[in-house]
């Protein structure tokens, strides 16, 4: 039924994004932040043991207050990652851009609930734009040079 109208899932055999699985080798994180969006990617693409492209990326991240009450604050966390995707074979940039998310999280009478709960919400945020960079790189998966 699908196959008529050229419908081909992204993870199927010889789907777009098996293309991708254990190809794209990260630069070496220099924070928390670095560290768990390339955990999440390494997660979603696999770790590449002779990578065939190179991503180099650029987290930055804000909190804005958004809320205050009497017996809370709410923060939003917000993030952007500015990526570039690089063809090792040409040192040619292949695919470029940029994602942004959120998170949210709430302060509490207890210092160390606050510090989880930011924690928990910083995590949320890289795994959240994690995901979505591998949405757009699976996206223009087909474009790029094997």
């Amino acid at each position: 039924m699908c196959g008529a109208c050229g419908f081909r899932p992204v993870y199927g055999t010889g789907g777009v994004a098996t293309a991708l699985r254990h190809r794209i080798g990260f630069d070496d994180p220099k924070d928390k932040y670095d560290f768990a969006l390339v955990e999440r990617l390494e997660d979603r693409l696999g770790r590449a043991g002779t990578p065939r492209y190179r991503m180099t990326y650029d987290v930055k991240t804000t909190r804005d207050r958004v809320a205050n009450t009497t017996d809370t604050t709410r923060y939003h966390l917000v993030g952007t990652v500015a990526y570039r995707l690089l063809d090792l074979t040409t040192g040619q940039v292949v695919h470029s851009g940029s994602v942004t998310n959120f998170s949210a999280y709430s302060t509490a009478d207890s210092t160390v609930a606050t510090l989880a709960a930011q924690r928990d919400a910083e995590r949320r945020l890289m795994t959240v734009l994690a995901d979505d960079l591998v949405t757009r790189l699976i996206g223009v998966a087909g474009t790029l040079p094997q």
